[in-house]
């Protein structure tokens, strides 16, 4: 979990080292309140004109490519959050493979909140759910 003001690259760092899909953001109360997808990450330090026609990436040079994290470089995990994952998406401790597949489905996020007696246990990721399904 990450705070929502904390640091953009550090919580990119975080991403990157774990190998996470995503992260809970929590608020300055320390409660959920986001998810913030590895894809957004990377959504945010991809030009927007490259973004809309990838065959432009062949243009920038390497040290463009290794500058592109700079973009994160004093912002916030708050500046790079995506709107529809403003509400962190929950499942109950004891729900089933299947409905906790659903909600993920539903919610679009790569992870999901697990909460007992309101309270957060822990968080499941989409390829812990798939592991679990396949039983992998």
């Amino acid at each position: 979990m990450v705070a929502i003001d904390s640091d953009a690259l550090a919580a990119a760092k975080l991403l990157a080292e774990h190998r996470l899909p995503g992260i809970v953001v929590t608020d300055a109360a320390g409660k959920p309140y986001a998810v913030l997808p590895a894809s957004q990450v990377v959504r945010f330090i991809v030009p927007g004109y490259i973004q809309d026609d990838p065959s432009l990436a062949g243009v920038l040079s390497e040290n463009a490519a290794d500058r592109a994290a700079e973009k994160l470089r004093g912002k916030t995990v708050r500046d790079v959050l995506p709107e529809h994952l403003r509400d962190v998406p929950a499942v109950h401790a004891d729900e089933t493979i299947i409905e906790v597949a659903a909600t993920m489905a539903r919610f679009r996020s790569p992870l999901l909140a697990v909460v007992k007696d309101g309270e957060l246990m822990g968080v499941i990721t989409a390829s812990r759910l798939l592991a679990a399904a396949l039983k992998v």
